[in-house]
């Protein structure tokens, strides 16, 4: 994927996220969208192409709960607990989704899932880790952009619900 991508719009992010943003009323959300010329598709690419800590990246990870595709806000400096997911849903089995499942349900590609804008609608779980920043950076579509936010903004244009998900050493993904 070139940087000049015909995928995305003027901002550089994916069209359905910036048609998302519009739907939100987030019209000046786009001005304030980073494009990379190399790809970010770790919280630890992002954070350095960005020159923020690594906590301050918000990661958009699908897991299927009960085959059931969910996604969990974290912060790009700790791990999911996936039991934690588990407790938190009631659900009998939580499993990282696959690759296509996370297309599928999202319309993005692993490494530049945004968390809102997704395909389908999708249950969202945040955990209270983003809450640590006044600003956070997500993906916005594609794994070469990013966007800044606050950390509760963000969460409730996802619709997320906030929970403790974290693994206990905090490190790590």
């Amino acid at each position: 994927m070139s940087t000049t991508d015909n995928a995305t719009g003027a901002s550089g992010a994916h069209p359905r996220f910036v048609e998302a943003l519009r739907g939100l009323g987030l019209d000046d959300l786009p001005d304030r969208i980073r494009r990379f010329p190399d790809q970010t598709r770790t919280a630890a690419e992002a954070a350095a192409a960005i020159g923020c800590e690594l906590s301050q990246i918000c990661k958009s990870l699908i897991f299927a709960a009960d085959g059931v595709p969910v996604l969990v806000l974290m912060d790009g400096s700790s791990r999911v607990d996936v039991e934690l997911v588990r407790q938190a849903l009631g659900a009998e089995k939580v499993t990282r989704a696959k690759a296509d499942v996370v297309r599928e349900t999202t319309g993005y590609a692993i490494g530049g899932v945004p968390p809102f804008g997704h395909a389908n609608p999708t249950r969202v779980l945040a955990d209270r880790s983003l809450l640590g920043h006044s600003v956070v950076w997500a993906a916005a579509g594609t794994p070469y952009t990013v966007f800044p936010m606050a950390p509760e903004e963000l969460v409730a244009h996802a619709g997320g619900t906030l929970v403790d998900v974290r693994e206990a050493d905090g490190t790590g993904q």
